[in-house]
This record gives structure tokens, C-alpha cells and sequence, in this order.
């Protein structure tokens, strides 16, 4: 992923990953968060470039706390959440049949779903539920899609909430689709 960043990001912003974390260090904020915000705001970055900006400013590679998607995953679905691993393997498998090109990406507090650019998510974000964010910005609201709120990714716009491995169902599958298609 962060190979992809640096490739990709003279191309979207104008400046090389280098220029960027130069300019990160010459802000001379105090924290990481600090500069995460001042990038994301300030220059309109996406939250993980920031990150990844922000942690090389101070010295850190961000790569290497993603290295291990396996460690990623079982600190996500451990202890309180085991119970989800189950629903996190079912939304996983029916994204993956979308396509070929269908990649997940493993950060540490969910797992993105893209094709060209991110459509979806999974995030454990209770004891009890998972939630598959979804990129559907004409999509209606009804029972189970619900607008996404503060799941950690700003272009979710919808969620759908899953609490067991039946509710990863044909509405689910619907709407995965629908977001897997706008984003091709």
C-alpha cells in the first residue's frame, strides 16, 4: 500500500512522496496526529497518505505496522470480537467473487475493498457488529443501509451492520455490487 502511495502520488497531488515529507517536517508540528490533520486539512490529503506522510516526517516507516496482515487481523478479531471473524471471512469471500480485481487492503482498525479506489470496508466496530461500509452517494437509506456516520473512512457514505454470519445475505451482496460497479 505504500509502495502504491509513493508511486502514485506526484501524479494526484503534485509533489513526490519525498516533497511531501519534507514539507511535513518543515511544518515542525508536535505529533503525528498534528500533522495528519494539517495534511488531510490544509491539503485536502486522503487519511492514510497523510499517515503515511506524517510517520516517514518523524522517522517511521507506516509499511511495517502493515506488514503482517495475519497480525492485523487476529488483534481486529481477537479476544472480544473472535466472534466476528466469522462474518469479516463471509463479507470478504462474497467481495472477492465481484471480480479479478477486487483487492483487500489490511490497516489496523478495518479492511478496504477496491478496484480502482477503495468501495467498501469492513470494520469490527462493536463486540456484536461489524459494519460494511459502502461507497453509494445516491443510494437511499432504508432499514439496513443506513448513512455511514464516523466509521473511520470518509468516503463511506452508507453502512450496513451485520451481527452473524447469516446476515451476510443477498441485500448485502446487492449493495456491495451496486458500490463495486460505481467504482469501475
Amino acid at each position: 500500500m505504500g509502495q502504491a502511495i509513493q508511486r502514485n502520488l506526484k501524479a494526484k497531488s503534485g509533489r513526490t512522496f519525498a516533497e511531501w515529507v519534507e514539507l511535513a517536517r518543515a511544518e515542525n508540528l508536535g505529533s503525528r496526529k498534528e500533522r495528519v490533520v494539517w495534511l488531510k486539512s490544509a491539503h485536502k490529503l486522503g487519511t492514510v497518505t497523510a499517515m503515511f506522510i506524517a510517520a516517514a516526517a518523524e522517522g517511521h516507516a507506516v509499511d511495517e505496522e502493515y506488514a503482517d496482515e495475519d497480525l492485523l487481523l487476529s488483534r481486529m478479531y481477537g479476544g472480544e470480537r473472535a466472534a466476528l471473524r466469522p462474518v469479516y471471512d463471509a463479507v470478504t469471500a462474497m467481495a472477492l467473487k465481484l471480480g479479478k480485481d477486487v483487492e483487500l487492503t489490511v490497516c489496523k482498525t478495518y479492511v478496504g475493498i477496491r478496484r480502482r479506489r477503495q468501495f467498501a470496508m469492513i470494520k469490527p466496530t462493536t463486540r456484536t457488529r461489524v459494519d460494511v461500509g459502502l461507497v453509494l452517494p445516491k443510494a437511499k437509506v432504508d432499514d439496513r443501509l443506513v448513512v455511514a456516520g464516523s466509521i473511520g473512512n470518509d468516503r463511506m457514505t452508507h453502512r450496513i451492520g451485520v451481527g452473524a454470519r447469516g446476515e451476510v445475505d443477498g441485500e448485502v451482496k446487492k449493495w456491495l455490487k451496486a458500490a463495486y460497479d460505481l467504482a469501475g
